[in-house]
């Protein structure tokens, strides 16, 4: 009888993951999200707090989806740059590291093959990821995960086939995190 629920919750676990990558998690709502992103690691304090709750609502929406997960933690960490008050840089900073680190958790080796505009969504996560550790002040320890990760990204196989847009975005990364 034990076996049998076991197998059970494992083809749930399946078919809930199958479900989750199939959703049109890639809408016109990503791609404004994604611009205001952007926009916010360019520096537009205004945009950060936008993307921060646009990530947000579409992660909710779909918490099973770590990309959205990780914009979200990334946006929510920038966040910290748009107050002076030191409780509530903390609090960004290790509200968005959560979602972050969430969001790595969430990764299985299904999210190698789902592709979000050309790039698999294993390598998006880990590359939003490592850019956010590799941008936190040291005090966070999170410099060498961020390397590593980036390691990861620019060393899979997939990477050569990505588009240059990432690649692009992966190198920029990389050149801010050499000594």
């Amino acid at each position: 009888m034990q076996r049998r629920h076991l197998v059970h919750c494992l083809v749930a676990s399946q078919i809930v993951l199958a479900a989750t990558l199939a959703l049109p998690a890639w809408s016109a709502d990503f791609a404004s999200a994604v611009a205001t992103f952007r926009q916010a690691s360019d520096g537009d304090a205004a945009a950060t707090t936008s993307a921060a709750t646009q990530f947000t609502a579409l992660s909710r929406q779909q918490p099973l989806d770590p990309l959205l997960l990780a914009y979200a933690g990334a946006a929510t960490s920038m966040q910290a740059r748009t107050t002076w008050l030191p409780w509530k840089k903390m609090g960004y900073a290790e509200d968005g590291l959560a979602q972050i680190d969430k969001a790595l958790a969430l990764l299985t080796p299904a999210h190698d093959t789902v592709l979000q505009r050309g790039v698999p969504v294993a390598l998006e996560t880990k590359l939003t990821a490592a850019g956010t550790f590799l941008a936190l002040p040291s005090m966070f320890h999170r410099g060498e995960r961020g390397r590593r990760l980036l390691d990861e990204v620019m060393q899979h196989p997939a990477y050569a086939g990505t588009p240059a847009a990432f690649q692009e975005a992966a190198r920029k990364i990389a050149a801010k995190a050499a000594p």
